[in-house]
């Protein structure tokens, strides 16, 4: 007899065929649903007095219907479903509803119609708000500018070719703590736009920390930098990547290669760790903080060091949430408060500034313990940053002399491989790849309206500066020709002042990569912000986002809203050999030329015909300049402010703008 509960197999077969149509059917359906861009959405701000696009996705040969603004606009998707109308040039105004109507219909509502700006680059561009919380703490607190908008564009890469949308992304006003996530510089300077001009300001930013300036650029816009072209059509071979990524057994190190044996940190292997408030400390040694292990007698370490001090905290700070400073560590920590962790940060460019609960500290000595790890170059707690933890009104410093131990060194690798003893390093960072960037982040704006571009980058391609000028001529052309807008303003920023001081001339790659910043003005209606002035020494992320966003806006008054007024400092334009001086001219003198500190100018060096450089004297005279040593009789060249971080680079206009370093020796 038959068993009731089994299906005839032909029955079963037909089932399964009707169940896989059906899905099939409604995976069609859903796929043909009426769909927008990401970037078209609630709460966006649309190109006042540009033609607009917008765009989607339905059934192929669906009519679509837009209504907006009282005026209605039709259109019938192609074979592959794309549509796309054309709306007419609007002013600025809002907020406004569109209805877009086809088998089922859309509402995007609180629509403002301004400027919108498109900001890029690297990290400076992406540094939020939110990490420059103290230097900016009162502007957050009083945010309230619900027409400056930021679409914060994911970050996202493809090696295979342009992509048409994001799979996430909305607008955001900047009010109460959603201005948090906004880029600090991008803020700034909408924030300058906004109060000039009474409109919306909308900020599409699309940036990505550590990355170069080929990532950003189309396929098109590389055309003629033939290695870049060469490793665009490699990176398309998914077979080529893929084995790059999964090593195969083609790829595994030689049985010959020792590997070494992953280290153990001796804090964290013990049955008590270091970190433990029962741990009593042996064989610890004192150590400076702020400071280098390297500077300090602990010589070529790559490893992890412990560092441990007893602080004393008043009775007035307890019970109460408290913030530790602990500036910025190279590479990576984690805190430790009386046994307990407070934070980490696994990358060395993050200022450290970790909460602690309330109930956490206790009057009289807390254990304070830092795991610190490094991989490469000096190791330790970076000078000339806050050291300190406080809550309420009180602060406790946590300069000084601290104990460390260290918990683990590590040995060099021949073989190659990562420090902790990983396997041998394989495949490629994909966001360093040339057009990766454009296709996944920048394609899926291009349709977008935009008033002009923001960028600031250069500091991952500071190592082949002679490259540079080339590239960022490239990437301006380039987006202005996928806009289709004709010359859009294009501002970016000049690499500000990093790294060590020098006293004497010497040769500099950020200089040279600020050299070929300056010459990508060649490129009619673009404008360069100088930031000499703006950086610190011991920070690639310099605090200071707002001067650099005003800058910007100065800029863009200047090229894109044709405002009469000087939005640069000096710029040099020729120099001239007087005897045994030399004459220098610039352009953007405004007022005049002075000194921003009201002392003689420093920063020039001069050389004769050797190109041996020796520190020089100058002077202000009317608009020009007179440079001279009395060590080079026969003067042919001159440079200023020619270092990784100029000293005291004081040369500015009346304006209060300060001139771009330069060099006469090419």
């Amino acid at each position: 007899m038959q068993n009731n509960n089994q299906m005839p197999a032909r029955f079963a077969s037909a089932t399964g065929l009707c169940i896989l149509i059906i899905l099939l059917t409604i995976s069609v359906c859903v796929q043909a649903q009426l769909r927008l861009p990401k970037l078209i959405s609630d709460g966006m701000v649309l190109q006042r007095d540009a033609t607009l696009k917008v765009w989607g996705w339905a059934k192929a040969g669906e009519k679509i219907t837009i209504r907006f603004n009282r005026k209605t606009y039709k259109t019938i998707t192609a074979a592959d479903g794309k549509w796309l109308l054309t709306l007419p040039p609007m002013p600025a105004g809002g907020p406004y509803s569109m209805d877009i109507l086809g088998n089922s219909q859309l509402t995007i509502k609180d629509i403002l119609i301004g400027d919108v700006w498109f900001c890029s680059g690297q990290s400076n561009m992406v540094h939020q708000m939110n990490i420059h919380d103290v230097t900016y703490a009162k502007e957050i607190a009083e945010a309230n500018y619900p027409q400056i908008r930021q679409f914060w564009v994911p970050t996202l890469t493809n090696l295979q070719g342009p992509q048409s949308d994001l799979p996430n992304g909305q607008w955001k006003a900047a009010v109460g703590d959603d201005v948090r996530p906004f880029s600090a510089v991008a803020y700034f300077f909408a924030k300058k736009l906004h109060s000039t001009y009474k409109v919306p300001i909308g900020i599409i930013n699309a940036s990505v920390g550590g990355t170069p300036i080929e990532a950003w650029t189309s396929e098109e816009g590389l055309a003629e930098f033939s290695t870049l072209k060469a490793t665009v059509e490699k990176n398309k071979d998914t077979t080529y990547i893929n084995n790059l990524t999964r090593p195969d057994l083609t790829r595994r190190a030689p049985a010959t290669a020792t590997r070494p044996v992953p280290p153990i940190d001796l804090g964290l292997s013990g049955a008590t760790k270091w970190y433990d408030v029962s741990y009593v400390p042996k064989g610890w040694h004192p150590i400076n903080v702020p400071g280098y292990w390297e500077d300090q007698g602990v010589k070529d370490l790559n490893g992890v060091v412990w560092y441990r001090k007893e602080i004393d905290i008043p009775a007035s700070m307890v019970g109460k949430p408290a913030r530790v400073f602990l500036g910025r560590i190279v590479d990576a920590d984690e805190l430790y408060i009386n046994g307990k962790s407070v934070g980490k940060t696994t990358y060395m460019y993050p200022q450290r500034r970790y909460n602690v609960a309330a109930d956490l500290l206790k009057a009289g000595k807390n254990v304070f313990v830092v795991r610190v790890t490094n991989n490469a170059g000096k190791g330790g707690f970076v000078p000339d940053k806050p050291y300190c933890v406080f809550a309420g009104a009180d602060t406790v410093d946590l300069k000084g002399t601290w104990q460390y131990k260290v918990g683990t060194a590590y040995r060099p690798f021949a073989g190659g491989g990562n420090p902790s003893g990983g396997s041998p390093a394989g495949g490629i960072n994909a966001q360093n790849q040339p057009t990766a960037l454009y296709n996944a982040m920048v394609a899926p704006e291009i349709n977008y309206a935009i008033k002009g571009f923001c960028w600031y980058q250069g500091e991952s391609n500071a190592g082949k500066p002679q490259e540079y000028e080339g590239l960022q001529v490239a990437l301006i052309h380039d987006w202005r020709n996928q806009w289709k807008q004709g010359p859009l303003p294009f501002l970016y920023v000049q690499l500000p002042g990093f790294m060590d001081y020098n006293y004497q001339p010497m040769e500099s790659n950020w200089a040279r990569l600020r050299e070929a910043q300056l010459k990508a003005l060649s490129v009619p209606n673009s404008a360069m912000v100088v930031a000499i002035d703006l950086g610190e020494w011991n920070d690639i992320h310099p605090d200071n986002k707002k001067g650099v966003g005003d800058r910007l806006a100065l800029a863009a008054m200047k090229i894109a809203y044709k405002e009469n007024l000087i939005s640069s400092g000096p710029l040099y334009e020729s120099a001239s050999v007087d005897g045994n001086k030399l004459v220098v001219s610039f352009t953007n003198t405004g007022g005049g030329l002075i000194t921003n500190d009201g002392e003689e100018l420093s920063e020039f060096s001069i050389a004769g015909p050797d190109k041996k450089f020796v520190w020089g004297k100058a002077k202000i005279d009317g608009n020009k300049l007179i440079v001279w040593s009395d060590e080079v009789p026969n003067p042919q060249y001159v440079r200023y402010a020619w270092a990784d971080n100029p000293v005291n680079p004081n040369l500015y206009n009346k304006e209060g703008l300060p001139a771009s370093p330069f060099r006469t020796d090419q």
